[in-house]
């Protein structure tokens, strides 16, 4: 009995390896975009209830915008509360209030999604086009089938992410329920210097 020629072991070992890369991207990605997302508000906690966000002195951030385009919902403290509180210096740097940004779209909508998703589903490809290169390349039905497997594998996980990647941008639904806010809830824009 014949072992598995070196050259098809060597092209699954590499397909495989390609996407085992491509998972590690896309949870590497994930959890660094939910670490950053969560970096931004250390300190206050959000209390859907009321609608605002609590800050570590004990006031509350208000809603104070929603934008369309972006899907972010803006908090902002009352600046006199900001302006006379201890820890101030360590929270903004604005005379306005502290501001606090909610992304609305979930980490599958977003761009940065898009991307790392690109990277990962050109490494399946990559990893694909290896082994049907490297079955074409074999003369026995026996290799052809050990490397048929990790090709069938690699492919159906591509299948699976694709679909997210080239899916248009869907709109985000607000909390209200409507894509769009209520004009009530749409104020002026304000700057903050820190951000």
């Amino acid at each position: 009995m014949r072992a598995i020629d070196v050259e098809a072991l060597l092209g699954a070992g590499y397909a495989i390896f390609l996407a085992a890369v491509a998972a590690a991207l896309e949870l590497l990605a994930r959890h660094s975009h939910h670490r950053t997302q969560r970096l931004r508000t250390v300190g206050f906690s959000f209390h859907s209830d009321l609608d605002v966000w609590k800050c570590p002195n004990g006031k509350h951030l208000y809603r104070a915008e929603v934008m369309r385009e972006s899907t972010v919902v803006r908090y902002r403290a009352l600046a006199h509360q900001c302006n006379s509180c201890p820890i101030k210096n360590r929270c903004t740097d604005s005379d306005e209030g502290r501001v606090i940004d909610v992304q609305r779209e979930s980490w599958l909508e977003s761009e940065l999604r898009n991307f790392h998703r690109g990277l990962s589903l050109t490494l399946l490809f990559l990893a694909d086009l290896i082994l049907v290169v490297t079955i074409v390349r074999q003369n026995d039905a026996r290799d052809q089938l050990f490397l048929a497997l990790p090709l069938l594998c690699i492919t159906a996980t591509g299948l699976w992410l694709a679909p997210t990647f080239f899916r248009p941008a869907q709109k985000s639904t607000l909390t209200n329920g409507s894509t769009s806010p209520p004009q009530d809830l749409v104020a002026v824009r304000f700057t903050n210097s820190r951000e």
